[in-house]
């Protein structure tokens, strides 16, 4: 890495004011492959100045961009969606090659994100406000629904392509302006995203992209131009987030950690229950907010699981996600890798029983962020198995006796972001979904995350503010209430009444 020349590799711009613009700043950080250690790209660390331009850009793009009718701002986005799938195959090939993730998963987010794009489309209907005729004798009242101003979302490595649009195409199809930070371990694919975003009808500096670090994510927080912030990532950094927007006057949605369980009983479909729970705690290396990574098994469940388990988890391919046969991609880094490492070393340390073992995984290829799935069961559920996030393909198993344990171990947990439920019985799902602190619930479902027509609804630690992301909750985030009293003497009621020829 140290003897090629620089030129070689591209800088990316930020995209500021309708327009690609390089970075005030000259630090730059390297994109790398986590599957082979190329070097993708270099991306710059903007700075303060950046930001500011893209928000003044943004502030001036708003009353144009406000004016358009909300019937115009649908049309654009289906304008977006059709771009976007134009280039579906690409975007998912860049999202494998700057994450990680096999090419399958990479085709189900771009999927996503073009989902929320549609979702997005319907908002001549859910932006409608309310109104009531004759609230008292002649006098109105409605609610009508606004832009909330300029809005920014500061997203993470994990999906490029889908969490950016939990929140860009609600907040421009509500009428905002809108300032984008992807990560800087991540920024390839929304470089293709703003690409397309390029070719629409829209104001200059109704989308901005800034590429950055820790100072243009402070700047976001604190800058007088931003009205609104999104964010995902850690739970320690959402509180942070949240705090640092909130103390400024900002709206503030923070998505933070998870750790996420899955409980299996007695009558589970044995088969199925294996594999969704292969695909919640394998898929995209573990590395994804709704993974599941505690397995909870209820009485007889545990000796059914256990060998199938064991035997569907060892025959998962390792490999380069680019790959088609691949199963299990890389990590998204090798301080990711040495990270996840170190959690399975302590588990084993405390006791656990390593029943497959992911550390040193070879691939075909040599090199690359690689942990092989991961299964550690006799594991109690006090530990930091159990409780604190992992993020990437570890799987650990607890064993309890009855449901009642079942959900104490789940409610135990700080976080409450999902959870699933195998069974066949009705009675224990409708008992289960009333009783488990978490916001999003799955039966028979390995990952619980909901389509875009409903809220990404995380309880707890997993999720903090008052709206979620996308669905009614977006519409209701995006915009601001204005209630609206009125009477009109001129209405042809009582005597006093006239009329104004048009």
């Amino acid at each position: 890495m140290a003897t090629r020349a620089m030129t070689e590799v591209r800088l990316l711009d930020n995209y500021v004011d309708g327009r690609w613009t390089p970075a005030s700043s000259s630090e730059a950080l390297d994109v790398s492959n986590p599957a082979t250690g190329e070097v993708l790209a270099r991306v710059p660390m903007s700075a303060g100045a950046d930001l500011d331009a893209a928000v003044a850009a943004a502030r001036a793009a708003l009353p144009a961009w406000r004016a358009v009718s909300v019937i115009e701002r649908g049309r654009q986005l289906f304008a977006l969606r059709a771009g976007l799938d134009a280039r579906r195959e690409e975007l998912a090939r860049s999202v494998t090659l700057e994450m990680g993730k096999t090419i399958g998963d990479a085709r189900a987010e771009v999927a996503r994100m073009i989902e929320m794009v549609e979702a997005a489309c319907a908002v001549p209907t859910t932006m409608q406000g309310r109104i009531i005729e004759d609230v008292a004798r002649n006098v109105d009242a409605e609610t009508v629904r606004q832009p909330v101003g300029v809005c920014a979302a500061i997203v993470p490595f994990n999906f490029p392509a889908m969490v950016p649009f939990w929140f860009l195409p609600f907040a421009i199809a509500c009428g905002n302006a809108f300032v984008l930070k992807p990560s800087e371990q991540v920024p390839l694919t929304q470089q293709i995203a703003f690409e397309v975003l390029d070719t629409l009808d829209v104001p200059p500096g109704v989308v901005n992209l800034v590429n950055g670090g820790r100072e243009v994510v402070e700047g976001i927080l604190a800058h007088p131009g931003i009205d609104a912030v999104s964010f995902v990532g850690s739970a320690p950094v959402a509180r942070i987030v949240y705090e640092g927007a909130a103390a400024t006057g900002k709206r503030v949605q923070a998505l933070g950690g998870a750790k996420n369980h899955m409980v299996v009983m007695p009558d589970a479909v044995i088969d199925r229950t294996v594999d969704g729970i292969i695909g919640s705690a394998f898929g995209a290396a573990g590395q994804r907010c709704m993974a599941g990574s505690v397995v909870v098994t209820v009485g007889e469940a545990h000796e059914r699981l256990l060998e199938p388990l064991r035997q569907a988890t060892e025959a998962l391919r390792v490999g380069d996600g680019i790959d088609e046969a691949t199963d299990v991609g890389p990590v998204v880094s090798a301080a990711a890798r040495d990270r996840i490492h170190d959690a399975i070393d302590r588990g084993a340390a405390e006791g656990a029983e390593v029943v497959v073992d992911g550390r040193g995984v070879a691939t075909d290829g040599g090199g690359g962020s690689y942990v092989g799935p991961t299964i550690l069961a006799g594991v109690g559920p006090d530990s930091d198995l159990v409780r604190e996030e992992i993020f990437g393909p570890v799987l650990t198993l607890v064993h309890v006796g009855t449901l009642d344990e079942a959900i104490q171990v789940v409610n135990r947990s700080r976080f409450g972001n999902g959870t699933s439920i195998f069974t066949e019985s009705g009675a224990s799902v409708r008992r289960y979904r009333h009783e488990v602190e978490a916001g999003m619930v799955g039966v028979n479902i390995g990952v619980a995350a909901p389509v875009a027509f409903f809220p990404f609804s995380g309880w707890k630690d997993s999720f903090l503010g008052d709206l979620h992301a996308h669905g009614p909750d977006a519409v209701d985030f995006f915009t601001r209430k204005k209630t609206v009293t009125s009477r009109w003497f001129s209405s042809g009621q009582g005597s006093g009444a006239y009329f104004v020829e048009n």
